[in-house]
């Protein structure tokens, strides 16, 4: 069985070379599409068989609780599954060219094709699924890449890699990378690697993009995510569903609940809810597998948000729950009150804390989930569906979801921000559109 290739990059030479092997593997990545589909089916059937050993390397790499990284496990082999379902139809068309008199007897074949070698970077939060979204539209395809993971997810991305090997895909057509970030940067430069595939922070994301090129890049950025919960909505569902969307994986995600709009009726009731929920929480070892929240990726992340929290406090906001920090574990908190300017309110908190405003009208939800400068998604819970529909017209996100948290995302769905929150979409068959190209060939019979 042919083993991973790994490119340690230090200097611009390891990026030259890299970019020139995966230029040259281009043919050796050009599978018939029956291959294709049957390496996505094995390398599916690969992540169920060892789900469980995936989740516990997650667990120790990232500390993602238990319960969380199982589901990743699953999410993984679901997007394999459905890229091979998908590399089934990477179709064309044919179009009529004689719409005018200088066309007559001409017709167009257009066709989609691989737009070259790939370089996929990845974070830590979700060190499976991230780069599965990514991979396996490239395997669709029939396209090169080189993954560089963040090095704190390594491990979990290597045995994926070496999965995906087995199953039948090259290996020099899936090279793992890792370096320093001038070398990283020049392969982002370099005009053979065509496509470039962020998921990370905002600033890192733009600036890439401003080096990347003649190449077409997909950037999944961050955002802070704002929900409304109307007086007709269900109440303890909303209420259990904020919480889930802003405490899980302790809110290291792009779509976690951050600000919470409530309409003033209700905002008692709901607040009474949710300090409801968060208590039930079990917070804790995130290998224990009664355990919710776990700890932050590292100490330094929790003291970020504890001090972003005590600025919100000393500005006047309420702290109902939450903020007692221990080491990397700061536990869900729940703040109320925080100006419009606080870095809670306008920047992306990624940490377990969500903030809690009344307002006065659904109109003014809409205004106020419309600031800033993220358009990721936003979640309504309403049944009123005139709003749904305005809401839809007038926020400017990637995604609205409907009577749930804008953590949802189903895999098979377009997925990607507005704003600051990205470029282009993931999701099997998005990405696949983002991966090729179209070529036309005019033929006059």
């Amino acid at each position: 069985m042919a083993e991973l290739v790994r490119a340690e990059l230090t200097a611009e030479a390891d990026a030259d070379a890299l970019a020139a092997a995966l230029a040259a593997a281009a043919p050796r990545a050009a599978l018939p599409t029956h291959a294709r589909a049957r390496i996505l089916a094995a390398t599916a059937d690969a992540l169920e068989r060892d789900a469980e050993a995936f989740a516990r390397l997650i667990v120790e790499e990232v500390k993602k609780p238990l319960k969380d990284a199982r589901r990743e496990a699953a999410r993984a082999a679901f997007t394999f599954r459905w890229a091979a379902e998908e590399s089934r139809r990477i179709n064309g068309e044919i179009l009529p060219l004689d719409l005018d008199p200088g066309s007559e007897g001409r017709y167009a074949l257009v066709r989609r094709v691989a737009r070259g070698p790939a370089l996929f970077i990845t974070p830590f939060n979700f060190p499976l699924n991230l780069a599965a979204h990514k991979i396996a539209p490239a395997v669709a395809v029939g396209l090169p890449f080189a993954l560089k993971p963040d090095p704190r997810g390594m491990k979990t991305a290597a045995r994926l890699m070496e999965t995906l090997i087995a199953a039948g895909w090259p290996a020099e057509a899936g090279v793992l990378a890792s370096g320093d970030i001038p070398a990283i940067e020049a392969l982002v430069r370099d005009e053979r690697v065509k496509i470039l595939s962020f998921t990370g922070s905002t600033a890192v994301g733009w600036r890439l993009k401003a080096l990347a090129v003649k190449k077409h890049c997909v950037l999944e950025l961050g955002g802070n995510a704002g929900v409304f919960v109307g007086a007709d909505a269900d109440l303890p569902w909303a209420a259990a569903r904020c919480v889930w969307g802003a405490y899980s994986y302790s809110g290291q995600t792009c779509i976690s609940v951050q600000r919470i709009f409530v309409e003033k009726s209700i905002h008692a009731e709901f607040r009474k809810l949710l300090v409801q929920n968060i208590q039930e929480l079990k917070v804790g070892d995130p290998v224990d597998e009664a355990t919710d929240v776990g700890p932050l990726i590292d100490e330094k992340s929790a003291q970020r948000v504890e001090e972003w929290l005590k600025e919100a406090v000393a500005r006047g906001a309420k702290l109902w729950t939450g903020g007692n920090r221990k080491g990397a574990l700061l536990p869900p908190a729940l703040i109320e009150g925080v100006p419009a300017d606080a870095r809670l309110s306008c920047e992306e908190a990624f940490g377990p804390v969500a903030t809690l405003e009344a307002v006065d009208s659904r109109e003014r939800a809409l205004d106020k989930m419309s600031e800033g400068r993220f358009g990721l998604q936003a979640g309504v819970f309403t049944n009123d569906l005139a709003f749904v529909h305005r809401a839809f017209e007038r926020l400017a996100v990637g995604g609205l979801i409907v009577n749930d948290v804008p953590t949802y995302r189903s895999d098979a769905m377009p997925y990607g921000g507005l704003k600051d929150s990205g470029l282009g979409r993931e999701g099997v068959r998005w990405a696949i559109e983002e991966y090729t190209e179209r070529r036309t060939l005019v033929v006059k019979p």
